[in-house]
């Protein structure tokens, strides 16, 4: 008698076969929060998009986040609609002419997930924070004002190694880098690898790499599936399973100064941040 063929599951583009990830369970409370750095010092790699769209779907699963944009640019804030001009932001947190983080954070319309601000005025931050003692200390500060309100803050880095990101990712627990996939972006990431283990050994023995997350996929080149392949290759299981493929779904989103789970609920790239949300979880990154 002729046996049924095994189904075979499906390969995901990580080379690992696809899992869905169980729905969070309800927290019975709020706090301390989980601070996760967002960085990669090239640009335009999504960090800036991971950070909205992150905290937005982390929020859908009964999170209290909180991202903090520090970058002088501003995209993070820009892009949840708060107000950044002739407003308090984080530079005045940094440089301590506002000492209460609380009477800076806004809301956003996103349920559950509230912004610190940035705007231009950052980019002279460093040159202020330079001469100051445990200059890069001065952001963990700030946030353990605020560390028992939230469950997770995600902290959206300026695209360089400076002296703002150092700060981040000294008052972080863990890191996330966005990393597009395209070789150039691939080159950069060792030094970024060489800059947490510098951190973590002077500044933040505490801080773990909670992964590299593949963005900007498209299966359909040969490019994108080879950088792909030699990501998971040098990292392993630090990759994670969840990859956000390249849409034009994103800019309309920042247009829009709403998460892409609210412009577009049902599309495949608010079902990835879904997804990315659901795997946090359940690699223990996030409570």
């Amino acid at each position: 008698m002729p046996t049924n063929p095994t189904t075979q599951p499906a390969i995901g583009p990580t080379g690992r076969p696809v899992r869905t990830f169980p729905v969070p369970e309800e927290l019975d409370g709020h706090g301390p929060a989980r601070i996760i750095t967002l960085c990669n010092q090239k640009g335009g790699v999504g960090k800036t998009t991971t950070s909205i769209n992150l905290g937005a779907a982390l929020a859908e699963y009964g999170r209290r986040v909180l991202a903090v944009d520090l970058d002088p640019q501003g995209a993070l804030s820009a892009g949840l609609g708060v107000r950044t001009h002739d407003v308090p932001t984080v530079y005045d947190l940094l440089i301590g002419t506002v000492k209460d983080p609380n009477t800076i954070i806004q809301g956003t319309g996103t349920p559950g997930l509230d912004v610190i601000p940035a705007n231009i005025d950052l980019s002279a931050a460093e040159v202020h924070l330079v001469s100051e003692v445990a200059r890069e200390q001065i952001l963990a500060g700030v946030l353990r004002k605020v560390s028992r309100d939230y469950d997770v803050i995600l902290v959206d880095c300026q695209p360089s190694l400076g002296l703002l990101t150092v700060n981040a990712l000294t008052a972080a627990h863990g890191v996330l880098i966005p990393l597009e996939c395209e070789f150039f972006a691939l080159r950069g990431v060792a030094l970024l690898i060489e800059t947490i283990d510098k951190v973590r050994d002077r500044l933040n023995p505490a801080l773990m790499l909670d992964g590299i997350l593949a963005t900007m996929y498209d299966s359909r080149t040969l490019h994108s599936r080879e950088v792909m392949e030699r990501v998971v290759d040098a990292f392993g299981d630090k990759v994670f399973e969840t990859v956000i493929g390249r849409t034009v779904k994103f800019p309309d989103a920042t247009v829009s100064a709403r998460p892409i789970t609210q412009t577009a609920p049902d599309h495949p790239a608010a079902a990835a941040y879904r997804a990315l949300a659901r795997e946090l979880v359940f690699r223990g990154a996030v409570a």
